[in-house]
């Protein structure tokens, strides 16, 4: 929920004279060759983060606060470097354990999430030819636009190099990844049914979970309705549960982006900073043009009912 509380109008102005007054007093001690203590440039610099929590606050919302902790994490990051290689190193390695926590309850929401939502979309209907049309013609829509964005992608990150000349920490550069022996097309295709389905979730295989849902959800279509009902009631609550499950894990979204900047910069240096920003850069072009040249054909070809657009902006907005 968003408010418009007057102070929400005067953390952004904070927030905004702050940065610029760093970036300034940054500017005169780098280029104009004036000396400033850094004490005085961090306070000014975590005011500034200050003025932008207390904005993130009163609005409520999740996109600034991740802001919020990608710059708390940057300046962490940033002023380990001040400190001795053996403490910055083993700082930044301690708050690495952030973003592997939200990556890991990430993880925890793919297979509850793919199957009650596959086994509700697929036994709620009682038409199955109906379904596998639709079925048929999702998979064709996913390959085509897949295969589109992945060649928006490929050549986006080739125009713009982002990355390019970044050294990886020592630990990273070192690290040896065993070699697996090239499989083959027999090899693929089997890796997509599974064994056991509880080993298939355990290891994240993703699409072995499909597989198993889409057969599941089949064989729940085929069996009365007074043995169908109460396993479908199961399926659509936790899908609802799943999707309040997520809901509360984003909440911690800053804290792991912060976390994730904070090792960043504190074992690569705060240069790394401009390939991020380039690398983002890079991605919301890839997206605007994926948006413009292949979902607005698609959306004008299939004929979108009117008012999309406002559902549309609020998935923009979250």
């Amino acid at each position: 929920m968003k408010t418009n509380s007057p102070n929400q109008g005067r953390f952004l102005i904070a927030f905004l004279a702050l940065a610029g007054i760093a970036c300034l007093l940054w500017a005169i001690s780098h280029y104009g060759g004036v000396a400033i203590h850094p004490y005085l440039l961090a306070g000014v610099r975590w005011a500034a983060i200050a003025a932008l929590c207390g904005y993130s606050f009163i609005r409520r919302s999740l996109t600034p606060w991740i802001f919020a902790g990608m710059l708390v994490g940057a300046e962490i990051g940033f002023d380990l470097t001040f400190a001795s290689d053996a403490t910055r190193l083993k700082t930044a390695g301690d708050l690495q354990v952030l973003s592997s926590i939200f990556l890991k309850l990430i993880k925890t929401i793919i297979a509850p999430l793919i199957f009650s939502t596959l086994v509700v979309g697929i036994a709620g209907h009682s038409n199955l030819k109906q379904v596998g049309r639709m079925g048929i013609k999702a998979l064709v829509y996913f390959e085509i636009v897949t295969t589109l964005a992945l060649f928006i992608g490929l050549a986006a990150i080739h125009l713009s190099k982002a990355g390019v000349g970044l050294t990886p920490p020592a630990n990273a550069a070192t690290a040896t990844v065993s070699g697996a022996p090239p499989q083959k097309w027999t090899d693929v295709v089997l890796h997509i049914f599974p064994e056991n389905i509880a080993k298939s979730v355990a290891e994240g295989q993703v699409m072995q979970v499909v597989v198993f849902s889409i057969i599941f959800g089949i064989a729940l279509a085929l069996i009365g309705e007074e043995k169908r009902r109460p396993m479908l009631a199961f399926c659509e609550s936790l899908s609802e549960v799943m999707f309040k499950f997520t809901n509360i894990i984003m909440l911690f979204a800053p804290i792991g982006v912060a976390g994730a900047m904070a090792y960043t910069v504190g074992t690569m240096g705060f240069g790394v900073m401009a390939n991020l920003a380039k690398l983002l850069v890079t991605l919301y072009a890839a997206l605007v043009v994926f948006v413009l040249c292949v979902l607005l054909p698609v959306a004008l070809i299939a004929r979108l009912p009117k008012g999309i657009e406002a559902q549309l902006l609020i998935i923009f907005e979250r």
